[in-house]
């Protein structure tokens, strides 16, 4: 009912940036929270940053200070700017969109942060 499309991941070197974007499209009807996660190999998918229609976020503790989530001018699209880069953000990123008929999903992108 719902696809999320992520892009901007890559490969970059600590102390570096990348912002991430995500879009929504099909059958939207008010997603009330987007997000990011991520998952690192071998560890579960850990959440990352949300925020909601009216603009309240969250961060995980490790990312406070250095990721910023926004919402973009366009419509149903958020991003994930991520600055100062350390090896052990190193993960899949996942967008996340909630609405009240479910919760979902985009395939998620690769963020490499070498050393």
């Amino acid at each position: 009912q719902v696809q999320l499309v992520e892009s901007g991941g890559g490969l970059v070197q600590a102390g570096g940036s990348l912002r991430l974007s995500c879009a929504a499209s099909g059958r939207i009807f008010v997603i009330n929270v987007m997000g990011w996660y991520r998952q690192a190999p071998g560890e579960q998918r850990e959440l990352v940053a949300t925020i909601t229609g009216g603009g309240s976020t969250n961060y995980a503790d490790s990312v406070k200070g250095r990721f910023t989530i926004s919402r973009g001018n366009a419509k149903n699209t958020v991003y994930l700017q991520m600055n100062s880069l350390k090896p052990e953000d190193t993960a899949v990123y996942y967008c996340n969109a909630e609405q009240f008929n479910g919760n979902y999903w985009g395939q998620g992108t690769q963020v490499t942060v070498s050393s």
